[in-house]
């Protein structure tokens, strides 16, 4: 991809309610999965995530833990805070590598199926005592894509558990659709703006505890969200947003879009080449 890259980073509501959506769950239908077993397929489509899944071993994830915190001195000596290194794969070679990772690549082919895009990557790092939380959500609200075919991987730079505000999951919440939201209030702390009220009649709550390597995977239309950060150990997670070849992007999102797996149907996705700066 040549010139400046030119997308909405974040869509309002009026430019999302412009785009034809198909917020329904397509569950994965792989049944003969390569890298998942058929009980992590049955699981995903009943609960709408799967959590625990090792990629990296405990050199490669402290190395990448190194990697992470160079990044962070870098967002602060800029002015940003923990939470503002999005799209980091258009921006850093080393992100782009860990987006395009083999290992986590085949998990999601066998939840989306061939034809893979990886066109998010976001670190949200909750330092000690930030108290911040993160309101029950649907990532999907967010994003100006036409179908809800997109799973978040959420990659452990850290040991995440309830003590340092591990992310929580609704399990069965994505077979609702999308659920009606509100804007959040300062009052409420709240990492970004938007909260579902009353959300945990739609599920049951699951902690997504995971040793720093694993990942956790989830659909778009889960509900999920994680409490405030109240330990001395910070916690910090790589986002990582795949989706099925077949969906379209709208607000310019498509220029965000890695060709990870198989083809590209009309060429909609950019398919950036690697940043040269790691």
């Amino acid at each position: 991809m040549s010139g400046k890259t030119e997308f909405k980073i974040i869509p309002g509501r009026d430019e999302l309610a412009n785009i034809e959506r198909d917020l329904r769950f397509h569950p994965a239908s792989s049944a003969n999965p390569a890298k998942l077993t058929l009980n992590h397929i049955e699981s995903f489509n009943r609960d709408g995530f799967l959590k625990g899944l090792p990629v990296f071993d405990t050199n490669e994830i402290t190395d990448i833990r190194a990697y992470f915190d160079g990044l962070l001195s870098q967002a602060f000596a800029s002015g940003g805070d923990s939470y503002s290194i999005s799209s980091a794969h258009l921006k850093h070679g080393r992100v782009y590598d860990i987006l395009s990772d083999s290992r986590i690549v085949a998990y999601v082919k066998d939840l989306l199926g061939a034809n893979v895009i990886g066109w998010g990557s976001h670190f949200f790092c909750k330092m000690p005592h930030d108290g911040k939380r993160v309101a029950w959500h649907q990532d999907a609200s967010y994003w100006p894509l036409d179908r809800s075919k997109t799973v978040t991987v959420w990659l452990a730079i850290d040991d995440a558990d309830v003590g340092n505000g591990c992310m929580r999951f609704l399990a069965g919440s994505h077979e609702f659709g999308h659920l009606t939201y509100r804007p959040s209030t300062p009052e409420e702390h709240n990492v970004l703006d938007q909260t579902v009220d009353n959300a945990e009649q739609y599920g049951t709550p699951i902690d997504d505890e995971l040793r720093a390597g694993e990942v956790s995977i989830h659909s778009d239309l889960l509900l999920h969200g994680s409490e405030a950060n109240d330990s001395d150990r910070r916690r910090c997670g790589l986002t990582l947003r795949y989706c099925a070849a077949d969906v379209r992007a709208g607000l310019g999102w498509n220029q965000k879009g890695v060709v990870l797996s198989g083809s590209n149907p009309s060429e909609h996705w950019a398919n950036p080449r690697r940043p040269e700066v790691d």
